[in-house]
């Protein structure tokens, strides 16, 4: 039993198909497949349900491969140690991105780290919360910049800044007030992004307006969320790094949220417990920090290094 083995039965696992764990592993398949059946005859155990449409792990396999994760993991995780070690910063970074946070934050941020780290091989990509927890889990990435308040045994949450919400209203809009309070939102016509808005840690949840709304978006795009009130009418929340996209028409139609209730969001950069690249990780957060307000950023982050 090799290492190399234990990557490639991961592979197979995530892809679920023998070809494109080959592509991905930069092998042919017969040397893959020859390989996974070499640890299946040393083990005496099959590892994988083969059929023409499917390939799926048996019973035993499953537990295998919990294992094969954990052993690969702790592999990487010594070849990190001493990557971090060195005086100029080098290796990879995978980072995954929500996508209702990525317009606001990755075109300056892959510029700024470029300019910094280029010696990373920065890889980036947008995933919704659950995907994203998964990865985690599996090692498949380093760490995630998401929505606070995602909770999970073995994942840690570094809070990063906090954002306020404003109210964006149609030009049509009937209660075209100076400001508003969060109390006074359910009594309009609503629009709802459920993943930006329906704040965990929120005092004022807009979730609540499902009921008083006609009805709740689930994209992940402010944009069209904004042109759906433009087209629609009514009115919608949108984060307070979006007001630069706006047109200056658009900004005509923003109103601040006024009183006690909370109503931003936290964004976090989330990492596994047992992640010990603490360099690279700092690296990830500089370059965050010359992207972000300095007025929204969570006052730890500014005041120094993060520790592991």
């Amino acid at each position: 039993m090799t290492l190399q083995q234990l990557q490639y039965i991961i592979a197979v696992d995530r892809f679920r198909s023998f070809a494109k764990a080959a592509e991905h592993c930069g092998i042919s398949q017969p040397t893959l497949s020859k390989m996974v059946a070499k640890l299946e005859e040393e083990l005496d155990v099959r590892i994988f349900d083969r059929t023409r449409h499917s390939v799926a792990p048996t019973s035993i396999g499953a537990r295998i491969l919990r294992q094969a994760e954990k052993t690969a993991q702790e592999a990487a995780r010594i070849k990190e140690i001493v990557s971090d070690m060195r005086d100029r910063l080098s290796g990879e970074l995978h980072i995954a991105v929500g996508p209702s946070i990525a317009p606001y934050l990755l075109p300056g941020f892959i510029r700024v780290y470029g300019a910094e780290c280029p010696e990373v091989s920065l890889t980036v990509e947008e995933m919704r919360p659950d995907s994203m927890v998964e990865a985690l889990e599996k090692g498949r990435i380093d760490a995630a910049l998401a929505t606070g308040g995602v909770r999970r045994d073995g994942i840690l949450e570094i809070p990063l800044y906090e954002e306020p919400f404003w109210v964006y209203l149609s030009e049509g809009c009937l209660r075209r007030l100076p400001e508003f309070s969060p109390e006074q939102l359910s009594h309009e016509n609503m629009w709802v992004m459920k993943e930006v808005q329906c704040l965990r840690e929120s005092a004022f949840s807009f979730c609540k307006a499902r009921e008083t709304g006609r009805r709740i978006y689930e994209a992940g795009n402010i944009e069209t969320l904004v042109r759906v009130v433009d087209e629609n009418g009514g009115f919608t929340i949108i984060p307070e790094m979006h007001l630069p996209m706006l047109s200056e028409r658009q900004r005509e139609n923003v109103r601040p949220l006024t009183g006690d209730c909370l109503s931003m969001r936290r964004v976090s950069i989330y990492i596994r417990h047992d992640y010990v690249r603490e360099k690279m990780l700092n690296s990830l957060v500089a370059a965050l920090v010359r992207v972000i307000p300095r007025r929204m950023t969570v006052p730890s982050i500014l005041r120094g290094p993060v520790r592991l």
